[in-house]
């Protein structure tokens, strides 16, 4: 198999409640990821997709917080999407988890082939590439997670709103010097949007932002307070170990 294949470690997530398997080098799981699965609104029985999966952190995280959910793993690189799959066996979520190797900006009835057509999904959450690279790395799943085109984030928001049934919601994490930009892509589909900075520590500009919007919605935008990683000291909040350790849900109202 392409994933084993692969030099790869064996690691845990959420306080050991996952049990990732992914590459050595390159793209791996970190905070991102759990951060946008527990900022991600879903209940039993709903369909998520995320896009762009990786070897599933996000995806499996979301299944993992949230039973009943089903999740589809969108991912173009064939070894992470390999892994991907794997990791729902490895993680006992494999009945309500799946993965499929697709383009996120793939057409239509390539979507509708895999499994995935358009109304299809009560969610979306995605972590796009958002680096415009002036020099791009010379590892290849590297470069597919990181670097983006300036017309990334909307390819990827069309995609969404497609798969997205009326109403529905997508759940994004960004750069935060970048928000201006998920704004104006988002204001295409999607309405009610509700941003939640995330900073290092007190004092400190936020270096990202979890972005939630609703499909069809023109409802105003909402900020929220800020959410902070650690406290003065550089220790973890109990906020954050609640949500990177112990996998509870992230609130992202305020609409």
């Amino acid at each position: 198999m392409l994933a084993e294949k692969a030099d790869t470690s064996e690691d845990a997530v959420l306080g050991g409640r996952l049990v990732l398997r992914q590459p050595l080098r390159g793209h791996r799981v970190g905070h991102d990821a759990i951060l946008l699965a527990a900022a991600t609104s879903a209940q039993s029985g709903d369909h998520a997709v995320d896009l762009g999966s990786g070897v599933g952190g996000a995806g499996l995280a979301l299944a993992r917080r949230i039973a009943g959910v089903a999740v589809t793993l969108v991912e173009i690189d064939p070894v992470l999407a390999a892994l991907a799959a794997g990791n729902a066996v490895r993680n006992d979520l494999s009945d309500r988890v799946r993965g499929v190797c697709l383009d996120v900006e793939a057409s239509t009835a390539d979507f509708t082939a895999a499994g995935l057509a358009p109304g299809s999904a009560a969610c979306v959450l995605m972590n796009p590439p958002f680096n415009v690279a002036q020099q791009p790395s010379p590892d290849h799943s590297r470069r597919l997670a990181h670097t983006a085109s300036a017309s990334t984030l909307e390819h990827w928001l069309r995609t969404a709103a497609r798969l997205l049934r009326d109403d529905g919601l997508v759940t994004l994490i960004w750069r935060a010097d970048g928000l201006a930009d998920v704004v104006a892509a988002l204001g295409k589909d999607f309405g009610a949007i509700t941003v939640l900075p995330v900073h290092p520590k007190p004092g400190a500009a936020a270096i990202r932002v979890l972005v939630r919007a609703t499909k069809g919605n023109r409802a105003p935008l909402a900020l929220l307070p800020g959410f902070l990683l650690a406290d003065a000291d550089g220790k973890p909040t109990a906020a954050t170990e609640a949500v990177l350790r112990k996998g509870e849900a992230l609130s992202l109202t305020g609409n």
